[in-house]
């Protein structure tokens, strides 16, 4: 039996194949992109719908009521914005007071802190005596006749020891005043006798041997008035024995005055040849207190 031919017209094996391939590729194709369409559709309607919702909350378009308490209220969008912004300015709050209320109270204490600064803080001078003898009293013929006693001129202005000033200052033996106020005064002077055995043996009387020594201190005040104002005094009377070797006696003293701007004060002493200008024994200061 013959086989017959195959027309020549129609497509072959081969060509069908290929078209099949060709047309399932494209079906892929198109179902890709009408799937990615459509997810990407559904997914702008979502973002749409979720923004708009979360901006009807802040502009009040949501009419829909909602209860805090109820389970259907805490899966509503919305309801998450506005709790999430509630504890965000909640915290916001809380941090800012922290950090504000220390600061405000660290620049009230910085604020008076300058106020005491500049106000009348630390005037005060404390001086003590010097171990130059030659130049601790004036002559004797430079003394003043008006003022008691021997004015005491050199004390230990430097920080040497203990003495210092403190807008204050030294001058010719006097602290001058800078600012009116009430100021603390005081003064202490260490009496030192001494004789030696030909003295005692020999020079002095049995009227000598009896005699008291007068040591008294005066603190005295220059003010405009001519004449020097004599604040405090303070006395002893004391009588050695022969058989001492020497004697020795302080006198101190303090009270609080009122002074004035560039008011002048001293101490004087009377017997000064028997003072000992020992910086921790003999000393004189002042400090304003009001």
């Amino acid at each position: 039996m013959a086989m017959q031919a195959p027309s020549p017209g129609g497509p072959s094996p081969g060509q069908t194949c290929v078209l099949i391939l060709i047309f399932t590729v494209l079906l892929q194709c198109l179902c890709v992109a009408v799937t990615y369409v459509y997810f990407t559709n559904e997914l702008k309607q979502l973002q749409d719908k979720y923004s708009r919702s979360g901006i009807a909350c802040f502009l009040k378009e949501d009419d829909s009521s909602w209860d805090p308490t109820e389970e259907e209220s805490m899966d509503s969008p919305c309801w998450r914005i506005k709790w999430q912004l509630h504890q965000f300015i909640r915290k916001m709050i809380l941090r800012t007071l922290e950090e504000t209320i220390p600061t405000v109270q660290e620049k009230q204490q910085h604020s008076s802190h300058l106020g005491r600064e500049r106000g009348p803080q630390r005037v005060a001078a404390h001086i003590t005596g010097s171990s130059q003898r030659r130049s601790t009293f004036p002559a004797a013929g430079s003394k003043n006749e008006k003022a008691l006693g021997q004015k005491i001129n050199s004390w230990e202005s430097s920080r040497k020891g203990h003495s210092f000033l403190s807008n204050l200052h030294l001058r010719n033996g006097e602290l001058v005043i800078h600012q009116t106020g009430f100021y603390y005064i005081y003064s202490q002077t260490y009496f030192r006798f001494q004789e030696s055995e030909e003295t005692l043996g020999a020079v002095l009387t049995e009227q000598n041997k009896k005699k008291t020594k007068q040591m008294v201190q005066y603190i005295y005040k220059w003010t405009s008035y001519p004449d020097p104002i004599l604040l405090m005094k303070s006395a002893r009377n004391s009588c050695w024995s022969k058989d001492s070797e020497y004697g020795l006696y302080s006198l101190y003293q303090g009270g609080v005055f009122e002074l004035k701007e560039n008011d002048r004060i001293f101490v004087s002493v009377t017997n000064e040849q028997l003072i000992d200008m020992d910086q921790q024994a003999s000393f004189f200061g002042a400090f304003l207190i009001g």
